[in-house]
């Protein structure tokens, strides 16, 4: 039974158009408080589209969404301000500022939400800096970073702001095995240490096996399988056994 007696997403009915293309056809879907919640399907099906409805940053076609107990459809952009500081995200590409030290993008989003107490900033920027192995390298522009080392960094102005939840959208495209293991051990730590939620989207099937506690197998713009990684890696459904080995048919 989860701790908390409500979700802490709930979505029902989801949908999402842009132009004539219907994205998202009606997604129903909980996400509990604490747990790592992978989304898997193919390039298309709408795994990001549904990250930025939750955070606010699109708005939906149909249906509801509610976080932390609010309905946030509806809200206006000063009302997503609040919602939107609950939910940390790694962007598939880090989305780091070229311009701007390791240092300069963690501090980046406590200075936009006020924090000006050098001490603190400081203390906030060093204790992320430390979680995701970085302590060093806070004076370097993200050009001079792996791509590992760009994804921790983007992990860290993700967590800076202390969270109830992270999104990780893709976080070990592009990085070889053993950066990918890294990663996935820094997100499962992160989960632990600061007690949040993580929602990742991945395409990377070891990926699932080291960071969900759940998985959601999108398709065709509706949640096609809910379940355990042991349900979903011995499920006999071919759309999934399809998917999880790779096989042509699938549309990614």
């Amino acid at each position: 039974m989860p701790a908390h007696p409500t979700p802490f997403i709930t979505v029902r009915g989801l949908e999402k158009s842009i132009g004539t293309q219907q994205i998202l056809r009606g997604i129903n879907l909980s996400i509990h408080h604490g747990e790592s919640l992978v989304i898997i399907g193919g390039s298309g099906t709408g795994k990001s589209v549904f990250l930025k409805l939750v955070m606010g940053l699109m708005p939906a076609t149909a249906g509801t969404i509610t976080v932390d107990g609010a309905e946030i459809t509806r809200l206006s952009e000063r009302q997503l301000g609040p919602h939107r500081r609950k939910i940390g995200m790694l962007f598939q590409d880090g989305a780091l500022f070229d311009s701007m030290t390791v240092t300069e993008n963690v501090a980046f989003p406590l200075i936009e939400a006020g924090l000006r107490d050098g001490p603190e900033l400081q203390s906030r920027i060093h204790e992320v800096l430390a979680a995701v192995g970085l302590a060093e390298h806070g004076h370097k522009l993200p050009a001079a970073l792996s791509g590992g080392m760009r994804k921790r960094a983007a992990l860290a102005r993700a967590v800076v702001t202390r969270p109830s939840c992270i999104f990780y959208d893709e976080p070990t495209s592009g990085l070889d095995p053993i950066v990918s293991d890294s990663i996935d051990r820094l997100i499962r730590r992160t989960q632990q240490h600061y007690r949040c939620t993580s929602v990742v989207v991945t395409h990377d099937m070891r990926s699932v096996r080291s960071v969900a506690d759940r998985v959601v197998y999108f398709r065709d713009g509706l949640v096609h399988f809910e379940g355990t990684p042991d349900q979903l890696f011995s499920s006999s459904d071919p759309m999934v056994r399809q998917f999880v080995e790779g096989h042509c048919g699938e549309d990614d």
